[in-house]
């Protein structure tokens, strides 16, 4: 095979995608669909399905609840097995010093981001070892920087990067790969949102708490969500067949949060 051919996923792979139906996870599913790819994409928003492309899958599913990313997998399995399962579902959490974090909002961040993901590989883990494929798990820079007033989120990120490495250990003996993106700062409405937040806390405005995250990233730009979708396809292409346990960061290289 020549390396050109290496860089791009063979056709037909199936492919799962949560949180698939917006930002991040619509940018993957699209992009796999495009490069041939059966898609089925599970999201919590129902609304947002019908900006998927057409042929791709849906099941609406809150991935912090076990038996709605059973019931995700079940209709999955119309897709006649799994060779790639993107675990991308998360949520930003609140804003706020320790002390003043509401213990619910605590709850809720872990047991989307993180839970969330141990249910989704746990599903996964049996289709994944029978076509020897790749689990994905969405992280974020935040999972290998301290970020202040974030804590929920970081430390659940932090948890993602551990889970990825463990099963990558675990599942590696049977052909599965196993790793992580670490997404930086990614366009978009969610970042819009969170820097509102941030902004309010430290009593400035929007524009000049914006200037002081670019100040922080090297390239001093954000990424794009197909900056993230195109790692993806790159992991399941044949270049990336002995790449496992990693924690890739696309993130124009965010020195500190």
């Amino acid at each position: 095979m020549r390396v050109i051919e290496s860089l791009v996923p063979r056709r037909g792979l199936k492919v799962l995608v949560t949180a698939g139906a917006n930002g991040i996870g619509l940018a993957i599913a699209t992009a796999f669909h495009e490069a041939g790819a059966q898609v089925h994409v599970g999201d919590i928003d129902a609304e947002a399905a019908s900006g998927l492309p057409a042929g791709v899958g849906f099941t609406q599913a809150d991935i912090g609840d076990e038996a709605q990313v059973a019931r995700l997998f079940e209709e999955a399995a119309g897709l006649g097995g799994l060779d790639v399962v993107v675990n991308n579902a998360g949520i930003a959490g609140p804003t706020a010093g320790i002390d003043e974090i509401d213990s619910n909002a605590w709850r809720q961040t872990i047991d989307i981001n993180l839970n969330g993901q141990y249910y989704v590989a746990k599903h996964a883990a049996p289709a994944l070892r029978e076509s020897e494929g790749l689990l994905i798990n969405m992280a974020s820079v935040a999972g290998r920087l301290g970020f202040a007033f974030r804590t929920p989120y970081a430390a659940s990120k932090w948890g993602v990067v551990g889970l990825t490495k463990s099963l990558a250990c675990e599942l590696g003996p049977s052909g599965v790969r196993v790793n992580a993106i670490l997404p930086g700062i990614v366009r978009g409405p969610r970042i819009e949102k969170v820097i509102e937040e941030r902004a309010a806390k430290r009593g400035i405005d929007f524009a000049e708490m914006e200037r002081e995250n670019l100040a922080k990233i090297s390239m001093r730009k954000m990424v794009e969500p197909t900056d993230i979708a195109a790692m993806a396809l790159f992991l399941a292409a044949p270049g990336g067949a002995n790449i496992s346990g990693q924690a890739l960061s696309v993130c124009a290289n965010v020195e500190t949060l």
